[in-house]
């Protein structure tokens, strides 16, 4: 079964730049000011990276 990535609104405090955008290797996440973090599903590789880095755990990859 793939995984996929998704992000739980509610647990991004959204009141900063995530630092989970830099951390993508492929440039799977965008911001938008501090709005919560968008998933670009065409370039996401599922590695996981990103949601390691979420202190929040608003970035969950099941």
């Amino acid at each position: 079964m793939e995984k996929k990535l998704k992000i739980v609104v509610g647990n991004c405090p959204q009141n900063h730049k995530c630092p989970a955008v830099k951390v993508c290797p492929v440039g799977a996440l965008s911001q938008n000011g501090f709005e919560a973090p968008q998933i670009d599903y065409d370039k996401c590789i599922a590695c996981g990276k990103c949601s390691k880095t979420c202190p929040k755990k608003a970035l969950v990859l099941s």
